[in-house]
C-alpha cells in the first residue's frame, strides 16, 4: 500500500549530483565518511519525514507517495523538481570595494553575503566580482537512493519523534506524559537557555496538533531545582550511618563423651 499524505515515516537516503557524482547529503554516517562529507557535529540516523507535507524537495515528496514500507528506490529529479533551473538574471557584477577588507582574500567559489543576499563568487577581475545568487545546485539533476524504513503509527511514538525532530540531539532529555486528550512536556532546566526555545515549543505544538489530532491541549512544564536543597540532601545521605552487619554465630563445638570404664 502506497504512503498517504501526512503519513509519518523514518527513511534513509543519500543524494548526489547526477553529472558529477558530488555527494550532497546522507543520513548514513558510514556513507558520509566514505563520500568525504562527514560532519562530526551532526547526528546521523534515519530521518523523520511527513509524506507530502513539504519537509523534502517537492519532486521527492511526490515520488515517496508511490512507495511502500521497506521499499528502496533510486529517484532522479530534474532541476525543475529539485533546486530549480538556473536563472542568468540572478547573477550580478559587484565592485570589490563593497566587500571591504575581505576583498583581498576572496576567491572564486567563496560564499558571500551582499545586501542581505547569499551568493557564490563565479569570477574576479577588473576590480569586480561576479556573484551568482542562484542556489548552488540550481540547474542540476539530483539522484536519491531512498529507502522507507518504517511508519510511525502509535501516538506516543509520534510525540517522541516530533520532539526529537525539533530538539535535535537534546530531544531525549525532554520527557512527556500523554493522556487521552492532553499532552504534558517536561523541559529540564539545562535546556532553558537553548537558543530559539520558544520557536521550538511553537513548532512542536504545531506538529503535535497536526499529526496527533486526538490531543486537544498541550502543556509545557519547566521545572527549576533548588541546588542547595539537592546538595544538602546528598550530604545527609552520605552522613547517615549504615547499619552494621551482625556477625554470624559461631557453630558450637560438640562435647566428646567421656570414655566408658570397663570392669
Amino acid at each position: 500500500m502506497s504512503l498517504g499524505k501526512g503519513t509519518l515515516i523514518y527513511a534513509d537516503y543519500t543524494a548526489k549530483v547526477k553529472d558529477t557524482g558530488e555527494a550532497i547529503e546522507t543520513t548514513l554516517e558510514e556513507e558520509a565518511k566514505k563520500l568525504n562529507i562527514h560532519d562530526a557535529t551532526r547526528k546521523y540516523g534515519p530521518r523523520l519525514v511527513a509524506v507530502g507535507e513539504g519537509w523534502l524537495l517537492s519532486g521527492l515528496d511526490e515520488e515517496i507517495k508511490k512507495m511502500e514500507v521497506g521499499q528502496k528506490r533510486e529517484i532522479e529529479l530534474a532541476p525543475e523538481k529539485a533546486f530549480g533551473a538556473r536563472d542568468p538574471a540572478q547573477t550580478r557584477m559587484v565592485p570589490l570595494r563593497k566587500f571591504g577588507e575581505k576583498a583581498d582574500e576572496m576567491e572564486v567559489g567563496d560564499t558571500v553575503d551582499i545586501d542581505n543576499r547569499v551568493g557564490i563568487v563565479r569570477f574576479i577581475g577588473s576590480g569586480r566580482a561576479q556573484v551568482d545568487f542562484n542556489h548552488r545546485l540550481a540547474g542540476k539533476t539530483i539522484v536519491y537512493d531512498f529507502q522507507v524504513l518504517r511508519k510511525v503509527e502509535k501516538d506516543d511514538d509520534k510525540v517522541r519523534a516530533l520532539i526529537d525532530r525539533r530538539f535535535g540531539g537534546e530531544g531525549s532529555k525532554v520527557a512527556f506524559k500523554l493522556g487521552e486528550r492532553d499532552l504534558e512536556l517536561m523541559i529540564p532546566e539545562e535546556l532553558f537557555l537553548l537558543e530559539g526555545l520558544q520557536i521550538i515549543k511553537r513548532g512542536i505544538s504545531t506538529d503535535v496538533f497536526k499529526f496527533v489530532p486526538s490531543i486537544a491541549e498541550l502543556t509545557f512544564v519547566e521545572k527549576f531545582a533548588n541546588a542547595k536543597a539537592v546538595e544538602k540532601k546528598q550530604e545527609v545521605q552520605k552522613e547517615e550511618p549504615r547499619p552494621h552487619a551482625k556477625a554470624a554465630p559461631r557453630p558450637r563445638r560438640k562435647r566428646e563423651a567421656a570414655p566408658t570404664q570397663t570392669a
